[in-house]
This record gives structure tokens, sequence and C-alpha cells, in this order.
């Protein structure tokens, strides 16, 4: 067996890709989406078609809730649910103008607070090229100390999106080892998945297994899925370890680095990276759909492979939330939405 099929190519079924290897302007969330601008504006310029943003990465990822004592984080977590975002709210809709302008589609990671309350999801937001929102996936099960912070996901965030790119869902982190969630998204048809990571190796107790973990569940979603994988995790960086310091006292739980970073064939050699460290990068590749015929006459996880009259999947769509089911998306901006004169919400 070839581990590199090949299939006709044509401009029609070829995407550029790119994972974007980063640290967000800690706890600051429209410096963050600034930031977030600059390189959707920067791969417009450089015929970037999708980029994919590491976990949280508006405004952050909470590092604290890994490294601080409960109670010791009040003042913490009050402030990040004030800067996490609304979908659809003004920092959302400056990021679709920027999509729309530069014809770039976006899988952005954000803290999502649910309107109206101050309780917050661990989410994905899908943007097409013309800036319009596709939805929103919110992890299903916050991973021990997030659950902090977040609250649980339900099934009807659990989908793949129609996109002008290809059929485009994602996961967050530790829900890749939830196999049935990974199931729901092959059963849908993926053709790319955006895998959305912290920078996990910076943790105490992770430093020498968490690349290790990544690379396994990104080359075996790529696979049983045949899917392409865009996998984006940030870097921590001087601002986080400060931020932490400053609100909290010193810890040593956390260190500056880590993230992992790449873009996966579905027969797992890698087309870009794996890229790590504090270097700051987007990690591009050129995919192919086209490829996925040739992979799926080995293994077709959506038809032969699936095996119906043995096998089957139930996936509860039922709305969890007050607003899901029921959102209706704005068009996409014809212009920036100006940024809030002043605070973070």
């Amino acid at each position: 067996m070839s581990s590199s099929p090949s299939a006709p190519r044509t401009d029609r079924t070829q995407r550029t890709v790119a994972a974007v290897h980063a640290a967000p302007v800690f706890m600051d969330t429209e410096a963050t989406v600034d930031k977030v601008i600059g390189f959707v504006e920067r791969a417009g310029r450089e015929g970037i078609d999708l980029l994919v943003f590491p976990e949280t990465f508006v405004p952050g990822y909470p590092y604290w809730i890994e490294a601080y004592a409960p109670l010791d984080q009040q003042s913490a977590n009050a402030a990040y649910a004030g800067a996490s975002v609304e979908v659809a709210g003004p920092q959302i809709a400056r990021v679709r103008s920027a999509c729309r302008r530069a014809g770039v589609g976006t899988v952005l990671g954000v803290s999502e607070r649910l309107p109206g309350t101050r309780t917050c999801f661990n989410s994905q937001v899908f943007i097409d090229p013309d800036g319009s929102l596709l939805g929103v996936h919110r992890k299903l099960q916050p991973t021990y100390a997030e659950r902090i912070v977040w609250a649980q996901g339900g099934g009807s965030t659990l989908g793949v999106f129609d996109s002008a790119l290809g059929r485009i869902g994602g996961l967050a982190c530790w829900e890749h080892t939830m196999n049935l969630a990974r199931q729901a998204l092959i059963a849908q048809g993926q053709e790319i998945h955006a895998a959305a990571w912290p920078g996990l190796s910076t943790m105490a107790g992770f430093e020498a297994v968490a690349d290790i973990q990544i690379d396994a569940m990104m080359k075996t979603h790529a696979l049983t899925a045949q899917t392409f994988v865009v996998s984006a995790g940030n870097p921590v960086d001087a601002t986080c370890l400060s931020w932490m310091e400053s609100a909290m006292g010193p810890q040593k739980h956390i260190t500056e680095g880590g993230g992992w970073s790449a873009v996966i064939h579905p027969f797992t050699q890698y087309l870009a990276g794996p890229h790590t460290g504090p270097e700051e990068r987007l990690v591009t590749a050129r995919i192919d759909l086209a490829d996925l015929d040739a992979v799926k006459v080995w293994v077709d996880s959506r038809g032969h492979y699936a095996r119906p009259e043995i096998l089957g999947l139930r996936v509860d769509r039922r709305p969890l939330w007050h607003d899901e089911g029921r959102r209706e998306w704005p068009a996409a901006p014809d212009d920036d939405t100006e940024r809030p004169a002043s605070g973070t919400d």
C-alpha cells in the first residue's frame, strides 16, 4: 500500500491552509482580536484560504486553573468571564469583516460567554471566506480544572459545516479522546478538521508526554476520519506568566514555550510542521481534497468501513442551553465594526 496516494489535482479541489502557532495578547480581548485580524490580513496577502487558531485564543487559555488553589482564582475567573466574547458580538463581527475583506476562512478558538449570563464555553467559531458565520462548536466536556471556568457544551453544536472550502468541523483538546464525538464528525462527512490546543507541554507533569499525545490523536483522527487535520496550539509567553503572577502570586506549574501545530494528510504524513516552541508562525500547507477519493478506496468510515448493520451511533442534538437551536446569525458586516471605546466585554 502506498503511503502517498495520488489523485488528479485541480484548482477546484486545492486549498492552502494554515495553523496559527501564536500566543494571544493575554487577557486583553481587543488587542487579541486585533492580532487575529492581523493574521487574517496576512493570510489574504499570502494566498491562504483557511486559518485555524488555538484553543480559546481570545482572550487566552486560563492556565492559572492548573497552578493555583481554587479560592485564589476567584478574581481571575471573574475577569476571565468579563474578557470572554459573545457570538455573535462586536469582536466576532470585527473578525468576520476582516475575513470577508481578505477572502479567508477562519476557525477561531474563543471563550464564549452565554448571552445574559456569566457562564462561558470553550468554543470554536467557524467563519467562511465571505464573512458568513457558519456556526459554533462548544467543547462537550471541559477537562479536569477547566470545569471551574467552562460549562459543558451540547450535541446541537457537534457539527460539520458546509463551507466554501469544504466540509469543516473541529474539536478542542482532549475532546479528541472522545471517540464517539469524533465519529459524529465522521458520520457528517468531514473533509477538513480544525483541532484547537493550549500549550500542554508547558504544564507540570506533561513536559515529556503532551506532544506525543497530540501527535497520536491528530494522526488517529486524520486516518480514521479520512480528513485533513489542521492542528493549532499556542505557546505560553511572558505576558501570560506575568499576568498570572501579578494577579495571584508566584507559581511553578506553568512555564514559557510549548504549543504543537501541524497540518496532516489523511494517510498521516505531515504536510507542514509539527512546529513547537515560542517562535510564532503560520504553519502552512497546500492540501487537495481530491486525495480523499484515493484514501477512501482503502478505508471509508462513512461508507464500506461503517458496517451500520453491526455498529451505530446516537447523538442527542436537542438544544441544551437557552440560545441553542434558535440563533440566527446576521449577515456578514460590510465594513470593520468599530472597536469598543472601553472595557473588554
